[in-house]
C-alpha cells in the first residue's frame, strides 16, 4: 500500500492533523465517532499513514507561497527568490505555485487565501487582519500547514514564523540613528509608514519608538504615518511633511519602515537634509544599493531572504510528512547593517 499524507487523512476526514495523529498512534483523547471516521478514511484511500519522525520516499508535495501583487522592491524580490528556487525544491519533490494577491481589500483577499485548501501546505506574506487571519484557521482545521513568511499573522494557527525579529530590527534602527546624539541630547527624528496592515512594518515602529524612548528620551518622534506607497506620491507626501534643514525643527535623522524610500530621499535632498540627518531604510533591494552608494541611505537593515524561502518549504515538507521536530530546526535570521563601506 502506498503511504498517505497525514494532511490528506485529515482534509477527508474533516478533522486537524492534530486528530489524525492522535488516532493513528493511539494517543487517546479523540471521541470514538471520530476515531472510526478517521481509520475509514484511511482505508478508503487506500493506504497508511506515513510514520511521524520518518520522511516518506517518493512523496510529492505542492505548495503554494502567497505574496501580495504590490509592486514593491522587497515583495517582487521575494517572488524572485522563490522562482529561483525552483530547482532545489524539484530535487525535495516539491512543486511550488506562487500567488500574488491583491492586499489593499483584506476580505477579497482573505476570500482567495481559503480557496487554497486543495495545497499540502502555505507560506504566506499577508496583512495581519481578522479575515486573513480566520482564513488561516479554516485551512489548518482542513489539514493544510501553514506558515508565515517575512511579515507575521500573530494570533493564527499558522505552525511558524519565518523571517527576521522586526522589533529588533526596529531598536537597531533606532540605536544606530540615536548613537549619533548623546544620551539627553535633544532631537527630532522623522519615523515614516505607510498606512499599514503589515504586522512587519508595525513592529519595526513599535522596535523603534521603544529604544528611542528607552536609550535617548529626550529625542521627539515625528510620525508621518500615511506615507503612499508611490515613490512619486511618497515623495510629494515626505516633501510637505519634512521641515528646512535649518529651521529650528529640523530632523537630525529620518527612518522609513517599508516602501517609499527614494522619494523620502530626494525630499530630504531638496530641504537640505543631505550630509546633515541620518537616514536608515530597509532590506537591500536594488534602490536602497544606489541610495547607498551616492549616500542618500547611511543604513540598510537587511535581512536575507534565501534562508527564509527555502526553510518555509522545507518545513512545510516536514510538517506535512509528521516529522517531529520539525519546527526545531530554523533560527530566524538576524538583522544584518549595510552601510557604503560593507556594501557588496
Amino acid at each position: 500500500m502506498n503511504p498517505v499524507k497525514i494532511s490528506e487523512i485529515a482534509k477527508a476526514a474533516g478533522v486537524s492533523t492534530a486528530t489524525v495523529d492522535r488516532v493513528l498512534n493511539d494517543r487517546g483523547g479523540v471521541n470514538p465517532a471520530t476515531t472510526r471516521r478517521v481509520k475509514e478514511v484511511l482505508e478508503s484511500l487506500g493506504g497508511v499513514a506515513s510514520t511521524p519522525g520518518r520522511p516518506k520516499s517518493a512523496a510529492r508535495y505542492r505548495f503554494g507561497f502567497v505574496l501580495p501583487n504590490t509592486r514593491q522592491a522587497f515583495f517582487d524580490a521575494v517572488d524572485r527568490v522563490i522562482a529561483q528556487s525552483a530547482g532545489e525544491f524539484r530535487h525535495q519533490h516539491i512543486t511550488e505555485v506562487t500567488m500574488r494577491l491583491p492586499p489593499h481589500d483584506a476580505s477579497a483577499f482573505a476570500e482567495e487565501v481559503a480557496k487554497l485548501s486543495d495545497y499540502d501546505g502555505l507560506a504566506i506574506l499577508a496583512p495581519d487582519v481578522p479575515p486573513v487571519k480566520l482564513a488561516i484557521n479554516e485551512l489548518v482545521q482542513a489539514g493544510v500547514h501553514v506558515v508565515t513568511l517575512f511579515s507575521d499573522v500573530a494570533g493564527s494557527r499558522r505552525a511558524a514564523f519565518l523571517g527576521t525579529d522586526n522589533r529588533a530590527a526596529g531598536r537597531t534602527a533606532a540605536l544606530l540613528l540615536g548613537l549619533r546624539l548623546n544620551r539627553y541630547q535633544a532631537g527630532k527624528t522623522a519615523l515614516f509608514s505607510p498606512a499599514t496592515r503589515y504586522a512587519a512594518e508595525i513592529d519595526r515602529r513599535i522596535g523603534y519608538a521603544q529604544l528611542m524612548e528607552e536609550r535617548f528620551p529626550s529625542v521627539q518622534i515625528q510620525r508621518f504615518l500615511e506615507l503612499p506607497e508611490s515613490e512619486e506620491e511618497a515623495y510629494r507626501y515626505a516633501l510637505e511633511c519634512l521641515p528646512p534643514a535649518d529651521s529650528s525643527d529640523a530632523m537630525f535623522s529620518a527612518y522609513s519602515v517599508g516602501a517609499g524610500s527614494f522619494g523620502i530621499a530626494r525630499a530630504l535632498s531638496e530641504k537640505g537634509y543631505s550630509g546633515k540627518a541620518l537616514f536608515a531604510v530597509h532590506e537591500l533591494v536594488e534602490i536602497h544599493r544606489s541610495l547607498l552608494a551616492n549616500n542618500s541611505v547611511d543604513f540598510v537593515l537587511h535581512q536575507d531572504i534565501y534562508p527564509s524561502v527555502s526553510a518555509a518549504a522545507r518545513t512545510l515538507r516536514a510538517l506535512d510528512d509528521g516529522v517531529r521536530g520539525a519546527l526545531a530546526t530554523f533560527h530566524n535570521p538576524r538583522v544584518e547593517i549595510v552601510t557604503q563601506e560593507n556594501l557588496a
